[in-house]
C-alpha cells in the first residue's frame, strides 16, 4: 500500500507540474464548459473500447488529462445533477431521491449553499445551459421557433431560480465576457427503449456517422446472455457513443471557428453508466464508473490519472480554474490543485428511483468495492415502471422464465434476495461477480470498509430513507406525469407493493 501511495503521489506531482490552473488574473479567466452526457459508461476508444472509434473524445484525452477511476456519487440523473451543481453529496443536501421536490413536497438547499452557476454569475461569468449546437437542442432534436430558447437539462431535486442561468448559449454574452456553459448531450438515451425507437435511431446513426458497431463484435458483461436482442441493443448503445462523439466534435469545431478553444477549459463526463439491468440506478461499475477528461489552457497533453475521484469534484476544480474561491461547504475537491492528496476512498448512494424504494451505499478503495444493501430481502430487479418498460429488461425476464439466462445472470439479476453486504476485489473481478464478503480471508477488509461507510454516513449527514408521508406525496406527484393508462396502473400497483 505504501509503495502504491508513493507511485500515486509521484504521478500526481508529474501531472500537477504541468497544470497552471491556479488563481488567474481576471483578464485571463478561461471560459469553462462542462460536456455532460446522459446514460453512458466509459465506452470510448481512449478508455479501451475496441468495437468503435471515438476520435473527438480521444482528442480531448490526448490534449488533456484522462481519469481512469472517476465515479458518480449517484447512478441516476436527477440526484447526480443535484450533487454536481452544488459540489455536495446528494445524501447531504436531501436531494437523493429520484425525482423529488417538484410538487407538494419541497426541498431547499442548506443555508448558505449556492448552485455553481450562481457562483460563476457573481464572479462576472455569463452562465448558460443547452446543447452547444446551433441547430439541435440537448435531446438532439432540431430547433423549432418554440424550442430555440429552451434551456438544457437541469433536473434538480431542490428549489432553484432560473435566473442562475443567463441563457441557453454563450453567443449573446457581452464582448469579452467569460462564460460558464453546460453542454448537455442525450447520450445513451438516444437509443430509446423499444423496437420502434431502435429502428428510428438506426436511421439517424446512418445519416450522421455511417455504419459502425456490429452486434457480432459486441462483448457483453458475463451476467448478460449472448441473446440477439441484448447484443443488438448493446451495439445500438455503442452507436449512441459514436453519435455523442460526433456532437462533441461539432462543439469543438464551433469553439475553434469562434476563436474560443484556446482559452476554454473543457470538462467531459457522463452522469452515470449505461442504462441496463446492472447499470443505471445501481452501484456496480456498470452504474457509477464514468469517463472524466479535462482539457484546456495550461493543461499539459497526455496525462493519465489513476487515483480515485468523484463527480462532485468537477464543481470545485471548475471554480478554482476560474479564479473563484471554493466555498468551505463544498464537499468536492479541486483535484487539479498542486496540494491535492489522493483519496483513499470514494462513496456512492442509490435511493428511491420513481416508485421503487431502495437504499444502497458503496465505498470504493484502491482494491475493493464494498456495497451495503439496506433492504436485502428485495430482489435486484425489483418492480419498477421505468426499468420494466425497457425492451432489454422485458427480454431478460423472458429469458429468466425459460431458463435462458445462465447461472451467473440468475444469481446476480434474479435472486429473490440480496446479500446485506457485498465485497469485490476490484483488480481481479472487473464485473463484480464474486462476492467475497463471506470469505474469512477478507474479514479485515470487510470490517474496514464497513467502518469507512459508517463514518461517512455520520460525517456527511446522510439523510437516508423518506417517511411514508413524503413517499406518498412524491409518487402521487410523479403519477400525474404518466400518460399511459397501462403504465399508471403498473405504477400504482408498485406503490402499494412498496408501502406494504
Amino acid at each position: 500500500m505504501r509503495q502504491f501511495i508513493r507511485i500515486q503521489l509521484s504521478l500526481l506531482a508529474f501531472c500537477f507540474s504541468l497544470f497552471s490552473l491556479l488563481q488567474a488574473e481576471a483578464a485571463e479567466r478561461p471560459n469553462v464548459i462542462w460536456i455532460v452526457v446522459d446514460d453512458m459508461s466509459p465506452n470510448f476508444s481512449c478508455y479501451g473500447e475496441t468495437a468503435i472509434q471515438t476520435p473527438h473524445v480521444d482528442r480531448l484525452a490526448a490534449e488533456g488529462v484522462r481519469f481512469t477511476r472517476a465515479y458518480a456519487t449517484s447512478p441516476v440523473c436527477s440526484t447526480f445533477r443535484s450533487a454536481l451543481i452544488t459540489g455536495m453529496y446528494q445524501t447531504t443536501t436531501g436531494t437523493h431521491h429520484h425525482r423529488s421536490g417538484r410538487g407538494a413536497h419541497r426541498i431547499t438547499l442548506p443555508a448558505g449553499v449556492k448552485p455553481v452557476p450562481q457562483l460563476f454569475q457573481e464572479a462576472g461569468y455569463y452562465t448558460c445551459i443547452g446543447s452547444g449546437l446551433l441547430d439541435l437542442d440537448y435531446r438532439s432534436q432540431p430547433f423549432t421557433d418554440r424550442s430555440r430558447g429552451r434551456m438544457g437539462k437541469t433536473d434538480y431535486n431542490f428549489d432553484w431560480k432560473r435566473s442562475i442561468y443567463d441563457d441557453n448559449d454563450w453567443s449573446r454574452r457581452r464582448s469579452g465576457q467569460p462564460f460558464f456553459m453546460q453542454v448537455q448531450l442525450h447520450g445513451g438515451k438516444l437509443r430509446g427503449a423499444s423496437a420502434e425507437a431502435y429502428a428510428a435511431f438506426e436511421q439517424q446513426v446512418a445519416e450522421l456517422v455511417g455504419e459502425g458497431a456490429d452486434s457480432g463484435e459486441v462483448l457483453l458483461p458475463p451476467y448478460y446472455p449472448a441473446d440477439r436482442i441484448l447484443l443488438e441493443d448493446w451495439a445500438l448503445y455503442l452507436e449512441s457513443v459514436r453519435v455523442t462523439d460526433y456532437h462533441v466534435g461539432r462543439v469543438l469545431q464551433r469553439l475553434e471557428t469562434e476563436g474560443l478553444l484556446e482559452n476554454t477549459l473543457i470538462v467531459f463526463f457522463t452522469d452515470h453508466g449505461i442504462s441496463h439491468a446492472r447499470g443505471k440506478q445501481f452501484l456496480y461499475d456498470e452504474g457509477t464508473h464514468i469517463p472524466l477528461v479535462i482539457c484546456g489552457p495550461h493543461v499539459q497533453a497526455g496525462c493519465v490519472r489513476t487515483d480515485l475521484v468523484e463527480h462532485i469534484d468537477v464543481a470545485a476544480l471548475s471554480l478554482a480554474a476560474a479564479g473563484i474561491s471554493v466555498p468551505d461547504w463544498m464537499q468536492g475537491h479541486n483535484i487539479l490543485a498542486q496540494d491535492f492528496q489522493p483519496k483513499h476512498a470514494v462513496f456512492a448512494a442509490r435511493d428511491r428511483c420513481g416508485e421503487a424504494v431502495d437504499r444502497i451505499r458503496s465505498v470504493r478503495s484502491e482494491d475493493f468495492l464494498y456495497i451495503r444493501n439496506f433492504f436485502p430481502n428485495r430482489p435486484h430487479l425489483m418492480p419498477s415502471n421505468y426499468k420494466d418498460s425497457k425492451l432489454i429488461i422485458q427480454r431478460l425476464r423472458e429469458l429468466h422464465a425459460t431458463q435462458g439466462i445462465g447461472a451467473v445472470g440468475e444469481e446476480l439479476l434474479f435472486s429473490q434476495v440480496r446479500s446485506a453486504e457485498e465485497l469485490y476485489l476490484y483488480r481481479q473481478d472487473r464485473w463484480q461477480i464474486h462476492n467475497v464478503a463471506g470469505n474469512k480471508k477478507y474479514t479485515d477488509e470487510l470490517v474496514r470498509h464497513r467502518e469507512l461507510l459508517d463514518k461517512w454516513i455520520r460525517q456527511t449527514n446522510d439523510h437516508g430513507t423518506e417517511s411514508d408521508d413524503v413517499y406518498v406525496l412524491e409518487v402521487e406527484d410523479q403519477l400525474k406525469g404518466i400518460k399511459s393508462e397501462a403504465s399508471r396502473k403498473t405504477y400504482r400497483a408498485n406503490i402499494e407493493t412498496y408501502r406494504r
